[in-house]
């Protein structure tokens, strides 16, 4: 039996129905069992039909400005090696 993990390692491939058939049914299995993977798909679906009809717009420049630091600042927070813990 396929884990949650392992559905949503195929989750792409699946919505995109770019699988395989037997992969598919084994997807579709699982989608058909787990609740919760359920909701992910049907969740996943809705909000895909959602944005395939907005039309793409430019974000001010300050924002993107922001955004970029804020991304730069988060990513050298995570180049850093961690210290280790005081004793």
């Amino acid at each position: 039996m396929l884990t949650c993990k392992e559905f949503l390692h195929e989750l792409n491939e699946f919505l995109d129905e770019s699988v395989s058939a037997e992969t598919r049914a084994e997807l579709q299995r699982h989608v058909n069992e787990c609740p919760n993977c359920f909701v992910i798909v049907d969740t996943t679906r809705k909000t895909l039909r959602v944005f395939k009809g907005v039309t793409e717009k430019a974000i001010p420049h300050d924002v993107h400005s922001r955004l970029m630091k804020a991304l730069e600042k988060k990513m050298a927070a995570k180049a850093q090696p961690h210290a280790p813990p005081a004793q």
